[in-house]
Parts: structure tokens; sequence; C-alpha cells
């Protein structure tokens, strides 16, 4: 009995319990909003902390799990550029990859210009063998018109109905393999809707929103892997966004940008947000959409960060938990490779860098570094060459100073590319540092590292490169850029490249066989070794077998041996003179540009029809409603709608008799009258104006430009000169108006901004 009794109690004590915690359990609620979770440009970067504060797909998928705990909807997306970049996508074709994002949950991704490094086999294959669902609205078979993935997907998150838009980049074309998208006659069966100046891939992301939104979507977010470079305009996603109408967001890649969210106007001018998590998982990015539609955005990462939250911004801490069981899948795959590449192969005196070691910023893209000269002589000298190329996107991580393992040279080289070597001319290889140099000082994952070849790069003269709808080379219909190209010879001197003599050009497949980068004119050229090794293996040779197995002093210096050089401004501007900096600052701004495309003409007097067109420029070139009624403003001039705005905005003035004079030469004080009605045009401050008693010719400061002077004097543009005076009535020169402009944009001047809401520019 008493047996019998303590049983009850037990099963009465249970119940208990049990009913003390089901309220607890049923309140538990999750949020109803939905929760996105994106990642972009992660190029196999797949454990924490490479590089540092980075997270790794364990902390993804735990952060993921956590997610789901707490909201009702959480989906992941993944846009583009997953399966190459490291040795684990290299010697798996990616598959590796796909096996992992497969374990942490993905729902769908978007075809980045990587998929497709392994041929178009293993990129078609994303669509069986990923979990995720593979999305593009402008991937198409020629041979059918379709697109070979569905061009968007829908979701229903409660009320909500949310499309997403895959897209892919044009870029593809040159940045993977051009081939790939070709038949065995070279004809092209795969496009990207490049053609039309973007038109064609505006209209085809159009066409999908429209169709979803016909199907019902409340939201339309698109999984975009086209970025935020110059270099990929067209079909930037700003460019994307502004050309389109009902998209909600974009999910970006291709840039590697870190854009927590931005605001975008699209065609309608109504905020598009744009987000973009970066590289290598150093963010995971995380949009939650409100029940009634809002849309936010934030990034998580490894190292504590900062987010704003209701006009405040607050510490973060950095999240690190892990997910054991695909920490675990993670490392059962590693350990299958782990002992191959822990092989030391050589060794290194010291650090081979891609990166400039003062910034930290990427440099292989757009000037030489150490490693760029150790690859490219590897082609040359590996395969008895004239000259080597090797393409700076090829090149892709630095190696330190000490052992060299065969991980680390797959990691500098992971595509898989074959050593060839073609006839080319002289002519020829001088259009292929053109066309790859277009884009300096900005990057260009095509710009050429050398090997027997010394070239120079002269920014400041505009790039005259033509190239098709597929970013190929046509031709050079104008200045070039690149100038005093000359070749190694046998005694170890240079001398000028011969346009019409033929060499010996070492490169890989990509390049020479199949126009990568675009760099199309050694493609029917005869082939004189063809894929006779793959390129990680030609480094290796290189070292071991021509440099008895370690890298020395000759590749010490981080910038390389001096064969590439990067001018920024035109030789009659010099470093040691005064106005240097301020020159170099009006070029990269885009307000000056050279009198030719040699010559800054750095003492040559300002017109007054030049002022207005900087000050034009320098506002942005705003519309306006012209009033202008100067006489002498010659029609469809360089210079007719600058001044015609400047004067509807009274920044310039007529003389009495109705004339504006656009060529006359600007005195100093008619400058600092026209920057001074600039200021007063933008909304600033204008109540400093120190006395000029200090100057001896001030009493020659006409009337009308007494305040303008004394202001530009107070506030630091005009200083006086040498002699201690202001010389109001001499003419400007070029370097004085750069540094004015300079001095007003750089915050050197001491003006305070009027707090205001209708500052113009």
């Amino acid at each position: 009995m008493r047996n019998c009794t303590n049983r009850i109690l037990a099963v009465l004590l249970a119940l208990v319990m049990v009913l003390t915690v089901l309220p607890t359990m049923a309140f538990a609620a999750k949020y109803n909003d939905t929760v996105i979770l994106y990642t972009n440009d992660v190029h196999c970067g797949v454990d924490a902390g490479q590089p540092e504060g980075s997270m790794g797909y364990a902390n993804l998928a735990a952060y993921k799990k956590a997610m789901e705990a707490e909201h009702e909807n959480v989906v992941l997306v993944d846009a583009g550029d997953a399966i190459q970049g490291e040795a684990i996508g290299t010697l798996s074709n990616g598959s590796y990859l796909i096996d992992i994002m497969n374990q942490v949950g993905y729902d769908y991704a978007t075809f980045g210009n990587h998929e497709f490094d392994y041929g178009m086999d293993v990129a078609l294959s994303l669509l069986e063998k990923s979990n995720a669902k593979y999305l593009s609205c402008n991937f198409t078979d020629l041979t059918t018109g379709k697109t070979v993935a569905d061009a968007y997907a829908m979701e229903t998150f409660g009320d909500l109905k949310v499309a997403f838009v895959g897209i892919s980049t044009p870029e593809t074309f040159t940045k993977s393999t051009p081939t790939y998208f070709q038949n065995e006659k070279g004809e092209y069966i795969y496009g990207f809707c490049e053609g039309n100046d973007g038109k064609d891939l505006y209209d085809a992301v159009q066409k999908s929103i429209d169709a979803a939104r016909k199907e019902g979507a409340d939201l339309v977010i698109a999984i975009g892997h086209l970025g935020i470079d110059e270099q990929s305009s067209p079909w930037q996603s700003k460019e994307v966004i502004a050309n389109t109408t009902g998209l909600d967001a974009v999910i970006d890649g291709h840039s590697h940008s870190t854009i927590a969210g931005e605001l975008v106007k699209d065609k309608d001018g109504k905020d598009v947000v744009l987000t973009s998590t970066g590289t290598k998982l150093g963010a995971i990015g995380k949009m939650t959409i409100t029940a009634d539609g809002k849309i936010s955005t934030e990034l998580v990462s490894g190292r504590d960060y900062r987010v704003s939250r209701m006009a405040t911004t607050e510490l973060v801490s950095g999240y690190t938990e892990v997910d054991a069981e695909t920490d675990a899948f993670i490392k059962n795959i590693q350990s299958q490779y782990a002992e191959k590449l822990n092989e030391v192969v050589a060794k290194t005196d010291v650090t081979l860098t891609t990166t400039d070691p003062e910034t930290g910023k990427r440099i292989v893209r757009n000037r030489e570094t150490n490693l760029g000269d150790l690859c490219a002589d590897a082609y040359r000298v590996t395969l008895g060459a004239d000259i080597a190329f090797v393409n700076g996107g090829g090149v892709r991580a630095n190696i330190a100073a000490g052992d060299i393992t065969y991980g680390q040279i797959i990691a500098v080289h992971p595509f898989g590319n074959m050593a060839c070597v073609v006839e080319a001319t002289g002519q020829e290889i001088v259009d292929a540092l053109e066309h790859t140099s277009r884009a300096n000082p900005g990057e260009n994952g095509g710009f050429l590292q050398v090997s027997g070849l010394k070239y120079t790069i002269n920014t400041y003269v505009p790039s005259s490169v033509t190239v098709d709808d597929k970013s190929m080379f046509v031709s050079v219909d104008g200045a070039r850029r690149v100038s005093d190209v000359q070749v190694l010879q046998a005694d170890g001197t240079y001398a000028p490249i011969d346009l019409e003599a033929t060499y010996k050009l070492a490169s890989h497949n990509y390049m020479l066989k199949s126009g990568g980068d675009g760099i199309n004119m050694f493609m029917d050229n005869k082939v004189l070794q063809d894929e006779v090794m793959i390129d990680n293996q030609v480094l290796i040779t290189y070292i071991r077998d021509h440099l008895n197995g370690v890298v020395g002093e000759a590749y010490k210096n981080p910038y390389g041996e001096g064969r590439i050089t990067v001018q920024k401004l035109p030789a009659d501007v010099r470093e040691n003179q005064w106005y240097y900096d301020y020159v170099e600052y009006v070029y990269a701004e885009g307000l000056m540009k050279g009198m030719s495309d040699y010559k800054f003409g750095p003492n040559t007097t300002v017109s007054r029809a030049m002022v207005a067109q900087v000050l034009y420029r320098m506002v942005g070139e705003p519309e306006f409603e012209n009033t202008c009624a100067l006489k002498d403003i010659t029609k469809g001039s360089w210079y007719e709608t600058a001044v015609q705005w400047a004067a509807s905005e009274g920044i310039v003035k007529g003389y009495p008799n109705g004339t504006f004079c656009p060529n006359r030469a600007v005195s100093r004080e008619e400058l600092a009258t026209m920057f001074y009605r600039y200021a007063e045009y933008l909304g600033f401050d204008m109540d400093k104006a120190d006395d000029l008693a200090a100057f001896k010719d001030a009493d020659k400061i006409q009337d009308f430009a007494k305040n303008p002077m004394k202001w530009a004097v107070s506030v630091g543009l005009i200083n006086g000169m040498d002699n201690g005076k202001l010389e109001p009535r001499g003419n400007s020169l070029r370097c004085q108006l750069a540094a004015i402009l300079y001095r007003f944009n750089e915050s050197q001047v001491d003006i305070d901004l009027l707090a205001t809401s209708d500052v113009h520019g």
C-alpha cells in the first residue's frame, strides 16, 4: 500500500511539474517577422578568423539556428562566388563547398562569375547538386531563348508574399572563361542580357519584377551578383536599381563591398535598400521584414561591431557561437586533403604580397607587386618565352616569409589554368597592355603583371579603348595611356618594343586562348606550347628548379623591381613643385583636365569659362532653369551649359554691354568673387571677413571684389604673394585654381556650413 501511495505521489508531482512548465512553453511565441540571412563572395572562406574577425560556415549555421528559434520565418541566401577561391574549391571543382552549403541550409542562390570557373558542366550541376534553388533572370540559353535557371521564386511569410529575383553580372564573360559560353565553333550559346549599354539587363530584371508582382508579390528582393565598382558599369547594382521600378531591396555581391544598408533611388524615385556583406564571411547579412512589410538590414560580424538603432549606435559583441555538427562536417572534409596541402614545397626569405604593406589595400590589380613579378617570371623562365603575362585577378593570396606549402601555392593560383606559349606581335602586346590598364588607378582583374617587359601607364590620359557588349577588346581609338614599352634583352638591358616583330608570349589558356578579361587579341595566334602545365605547378617548378627552392632578395621589394610605372600626372607637374598635391587632387576628382593628353599647363592663365566649368563639375552638373541672357555664349561650345548655369544662379555676371567674354583670363579678384558667390549658392555662412590692411595693394581691389577678397583671405582660400601683395588684378593660373579647389573641398578653408536642408551639391 505504501509503495502504491509513493507511486501516486510521484505521478502527481510529475504532473505538477509539467503543468508548471507548459504555460512558459506555450507563451514562448516566436516573432512573426521574417529574417533573411545572406552572404556573398565567400570564395571558399569556410573557417572563422581567416581573415581575422571573419566568421565561418559553422558560425553561420549556429546563427541561423538561433534565428530559427526566435523567428517564424528564416531564409538563407547567397549572392554568388561561393565555390572558388581556395584549395578546398580547387581540389574538388567546388563540390566540397556545395556539400557544406547544403549542410548549413541555404535556400536560394544566384550565379556569380566564379561559379563558372570549373566549366559550364559544373555550373549547371549546381541546379541539381545544390539544395539551394539557383535563380538568374538573365543567364540565358541562346539556343532556346530561355533562362537557364528560374528567374525568380516566391515565398509566403504569414500574410506577405516575397519574391526573390536572381541577377548575374554580364561581366561573367570576361571574369570567368569566355570559351565556356561558346560552342565548338566559337559561337556564343549562353548570354547574360549584356547588350544595348545595360538596357537588355534592365529589361530582363524589370520583366521578372513585373511577373512577380503580377503573381501577387508584396515585396521583391533581388539576389544580385553585380557590384558597385566603376568598371562594372553599366551593370552595377545601383544602375540596375536606377533603371527599374518595383524592387524593394537588393542583396548584392561581386565588388566585395561592405554595405550594411544604403538607400538608392529607383527609376520612380522610390528608395531601394542596397546591402552587401564584403567577402570571406567577414560578416553575414541580416534583413528583417516586419509583418507589415517594412525592411531593415544589419551586418553581423565575428568581431565586435556597431549597429544603428533609433538614431543611436550600439556596440554589439562579435558572434562566435559554433554549430558543432557543421563544424565536424567541415573538419571531416578538410582532413581528406590536409596532408597534401601542408606539404612544404619551397621557402621564401621575403614576404610575397598582393597588397600594399603600408595600407593593407589590394594593389595587385592596378600596380606591380613582388608576388606578381614572381608569378610572371615563373611563366617566362619555365616556358622559355620572351615575355610573360599574369593577370592580377589570378594572383589571389599573400605568402609570408618562411616555408611555402602546397596549399599556399594553390591559394595564390586557385583556378587551375594551364600554361601556354603563343606567337604575338609587338602591336598585340601593347594593345593588351592598353586594354588591361584602362581602369587604372581603379582595379581591373585583367591588369597585367609582366616579365621580360617594362611599361608606363599615364593615368591622366583618358582611356580610348573600345570594347564590345561582352567587354571584349575591339580597338584603341585615341591617345594611348600606355607608353615606353620595353622588352628585356639577352644582355639584361631593355630596348623599345618592335610593333611589327614577333615575340614568344607565355601565360595561361584563360588569357591566351579563351579571351579572359577581354584579352582576345591572342586567341587566333599560333600556339607554340599548348596547356603544358597547371598554373600552380608552374610556380612551384620555377622556385624549385630555377631559384634553388628559395625565393630570395631579388624579390624583397613588395612593390616589385620597377617593371610597371604608374604616372599619375603629366610630365610638367613634378613632385617637388608646390602645387603637385593640388593638381593630383583635381585630377583624381575629375575637376580639372589636362590641356592635352600629356600637359597640364600649371602656369597657364585660367579663363572665365574654365572657372564656370569647374564649378559646374564640382556641384555635380545639376539641372537648372536657364535665365542666362549673355550675348557671346557660343552655342554648342564646351562651356555653354556651365556658363549658362553659373549665370542663371548668379555665380558669374556679364559686362555692362551684355557680354561674358568666356575666353578672357580671369583675375585673382574675379576668381575670389566667383567662389564667394558659389559659397553663397551652397548656403555657407559668409560673415567671416578680415581686414586686408596688412597687404600693400589692398587699395587696388575694385569695389565689386572687396567683400569677396576679404572673405577669401580670411577663410584661407587665397593667400598673399611672396612680395606681401594680393595682386588682385593679376591673372589667375591653373596651378592656383587647383590649390583653391583643394582648399575649398577638403576643408582646408575655415568655413562653417549653415544648418540648412536646401544646400546644393
